[in-house]
């Protein structure tokens, strides 16, 4: 089978903002460049990546079925379209794939991408007891245990991950194979190009450390306030968050607590975060965890230095363990506050241009690609 016969699908529950969706608008692009077809299969159309849908790429909107329907409705899909191998991401999407899959004795390849580290959710109160059995899509561990391992291959977004899913699952880590996420490209590179209207963005003011993600707890957006607040206090500096989510009233009571009102910006989200990366002094991210941490690579990429917390897991193999960023220990906004400082009073190390290389488009594409059940 030539690659301009072959049809892959990718499943995910939206198009929301989320750094699952642009992986994977990402990828899609790159195999559509290497002559494969792609579907985009999606139980609920919403979200700004609606707009990023690469115009080769076959849309097959669920309408959002109830959660007990969805299987029998990837089973129909799977059957009536006989894609070569579905790319499920996220939960209950992973899930819902493999056991579509095997329930109604389908020849599609099904691999699971896991993108998180589940392990690293804390267990709630038996008063919410699906989360506390990890039943739930925010806390997915015996649903990992127990069906991942009839999934025909899974991906890991990084070596963490596949360590993290070893230990879940009880499959040997070799069994679970790792491809980092395809973020480095040209569409990248021209967008950090694009001018920025924010006036803390202009030559000659004081420098902007920069984050960018959800605000939610994930993302500890509330350490890295509290670490800009000293930073802050020893010199010049803004602070820009660009992300929404539901942390952002607290954030902003904190901000207004600190008395940061006049350098501190939560500008909520952005389709071209890349321009202001360009721009910022020093990105940051603070994460408590993380699977892979897509924005440090993006900020990388537009040669702005990175500071990161040495959550599990991603942001050591991406900063080849604090070669090309300072790592801080979870949580301390000391810490934090310190390696700002640091890079902006004496810079960064330049990253190699080699080493960004196994995060680019085309890398990946061709990792993806040369799986043997795609191979073509």
């Amino acid at each position: 089978m030539t690659c301009d016969q072959t049809l892959v699908s990718f499943y995910l529950p939206n198009l929301s903002e989320g750094g699952v969706q642009r992986m994977v608008i990402n990828l899609a692009h790159g195999l559509l460049e290497q002559g494969i077809k792609v579907d985009l299969v999606i139980d609920r159309l919403v979200g700004p990546f609606v707009e990023q849908i690469p115009s080769g790429a076959r849309l097959i909107d669920m309408k959002a079925p109830r959660l007990r329907e969805r299987i029998s409705w990837v089973a129909r899909y799977l059957k009536q379209e006989q894609p070569k191998v579905m790319f499920s991401n996220m939960h209950y999407n992973t899930e819902i794939a493999i056991l579509a899959k095997r329930l109604f004795k389908l020849s599609t390849y099904v691999v699971a991408i896991e993108h998180g580290t589940p392990s690293q959710i804390e267990r709630c109160s038996i008063r919410q007891p699906l989360h506390f059995l990890g039943l739930t899509p925010s806390r997915p561990t015996s649903l990992i245990r127990f069906i991942y391992p009839l999934a025909d291959d899974i991906v890991a977004v990084s070596q963490g991950v596949a360590k993290d899913l070893a230990r879940i699952t009880g499959l040997p880590v070799e069994r679970i194979k790792v491809i980092y996420n395809p973020i480095v490209s040209s569409e990248l590179t021209e967008k950090a190009k694009e001018p920025v209207a924010h006036p803390w963005f202009a030559p000659g003011e004081p420098p902007v450390v920069l984050a960018v993600g959800r605000l939610v707890e994930q993302k500890d957006f509330y350490t890295l306030i509290r670490a800009f607040d000293q930073v802050r206090k020893k010199q010049k500096a803004r602070l820009v968050i660009l992300g929404s989510g539901p942390q952002k009233p607290m954030l902003e009571s904190l901000v207004t607590k600190l008395g940061l009102e006049s350098d501190v910006a939560l500008l909520g989200f952005l389709p071209n975060p890349y321009a202001y990366m360009a721009r910022a002094g020093v990105f940051a991210l603070s994460s408590i965890w993380e699977g892979f941490g897509n924005v440090l690579v993006e900020a990388m990429a537009t040669g702005t230095p990175v500071v990161s917390t040495n959550c599990e897991s991603g942001p050591a193999e991406i900063l080849n363990h604090g070669q090309y960023g300072l790592l801080t220990p979870v949580g301390d906004s000391n810490a934090l506050a310190e390696a700002i400082i640091n890079v902006l009073s004496n810079g960064a190390k330049p990253v190699d241009s080699t080493w960004l290389d196994q995060f680019t488009l085309e890398s990946v594409s061709k990792k993806f690609i040369s799986l043997p059940y795609l191979a073509c």
